[in-house]
């Protein structure tokens, strides 16, 4: 059967999933069905994974063989939030103008999600002996689980990949190494009493602020421990609290206090490093002191989000496609979290390349150039022909 489907050139396709608000608090399946409809039209197989709720869904789609692992584009269709930005004009419709082409979304990232799915006839009469997978997720702005159900299928109902790429605007540098990015919220609960007589409670507050010394020590030994490869910056392991809220009144301990905190782990950190040693010091310092006057309060910290770091793998089947692709020789790394790290983790190997910059991500007007969109749609070609010979 010959595919029938309506081509889109890259940017009318970049214009239709802009039009699609795809916000992480809301749902994506209607540009979801979208590109259901799209690949139906071109028989492109694909598999929808949805969440557990079903108001979201990633999509799994294969051009070329069916039996083979492939090369993964992998890209989410989530954005982050409009509210309270200054928009020249409506971020949901994508605005040409200059050299670039605005709106929510354009860069980061759905110029990649857009080039993978308009560029599918040329994939198509590549003659594709490596198959190229399409893989859209969501929620990567908020927790970067939206991969996770797909990728749990490799090797089971899916082919395992050969290689990952995740489309994040690098510049098409190729990017083989980022931080972890690990958040948390430590709730403290202490007892209510007079000011002047704190023997009778235990301040919520005067812990917590104990327990955020504590993180400041250890973010100041992570940056004496430092960066060994030399190539993040800044050039350590990275420790911040965001928010405190906690407390009454002056001349009232306070029941309750929460701080959410988080760290940026270089790739060689053990993630249970950090939590582990604020838990040495809640129960053996900070609880001890809390309840010096009697049993009145209690200490919680959870786990919010763990997004992996990538860690470097030279001479990986995924750098080098990449290097290959792009005309470079050397990796580079970025200060921002990806999915890549679940690739990685299920043994995948992977690196992150896109065009554009992350420099004009998540703000008011944001865009990408239409001179990094054609780079992008010219790797996309390189691309085809790498996989028709491999």
């Amino acid at each position: 059967m010959s595919p029938t489907g309506q081509r889109l050139t890259p940017l009318e396709m970049l214009a239709k999933l802009v039009s699609f608000d795809t916000e992480s608090s809301k749902s994506n399946l209607p540009l979801i069905e979208f590109v259901e409809s799209y690949l139906k039209s071109w028989n492109v197989p694909y598999v929808r994974v949805p969440n557990e709720t079903g108001d979201k869904a990633a999509i799994f789609a294969t051009v070329g063989p069916q039996d083979r692992g492939g090369v993964v584009l992998s890209g989410h269709t989530d954005v982050v939030p409009v509210k309270g930005q200054a928009w020249s004009s409506d971020p949901f419709q994508l605005r040409v103008e200059n050299g670039r082409a605005y709106g929510r979304g354009a860069v980061d990232m759905k110029a990649f999600d857009a080039l993978a799915l308009a560029l599918i006839p040329e994939f198509q009469a590549a003659g594709l002996k490596t198959p190229i997978n399409i893989m859209l997720s969501y929620d990567e702005e908020t927790t970067c689980l939206g991969v996770v159900d797909t990728i749990r299928r490799f090797g089971h109902d899916l082919p395992m990949p050969k290689a990952a790429i995740i489309g994040e605007p690098t510049n098409l540098e190729v990017v083989d190494a980022h931080k972890s990015v690990v958040t948390f919220v430590t709730t403290v609960n202490g007892f209510e009493a007079h000011s002047s007589k704190p023997y009778l409670g235990a301040s919520a507050v005067m812990t917590a602020a104990d327990m955020i010394s504590e993180l400041n020590r250890i973010s100041d030994e992570m940056m004496e421990r430092g960066d060994p490869s030399g190539r993040f910056d800044p050039p350590y392991t990275t420790v911040h609290v965001g928010t405190v809220a906690g407390g009454t009144a002056r001349n009232i301990l306070a029941k309750s206090c929460t701080f959410h905190w988080e760290f940026r782990g270089l790739p060689s950190l053990d993630p249970q490093e950090i939590p582990d040693r604020l838990d040495l010091f809640s129960r053996e310092v900070a609880l001890k002191r809390l309840n010096r006057f009697g049993e009145f309060g209690s200490i919680k910290t959870e786990l919010l989000v763990a997004v992996p770091g990538l860690a470097p793998a030279p001479g990986s089947d995924a750098e080098t496609l990449a290097m290959r692709l792009v005309g470079r020789n050397q990796t580079q790394t970025v200060p921002f979290g990806t999915e890549a790290g679940h690739f990685q983790a299920a043994g995948i190997p992977t690196v992150v390349c896109g065009p554009g910059s992350i420099n004009q991500a998540h703000q008011p007007d944001e865009y990408i150039t239409l001179e990094e969109f054609e780079a992008g749609a010219a790797f996309m070609h390189r691309l085809a022909a790498a996989c028709a010979s491999l």
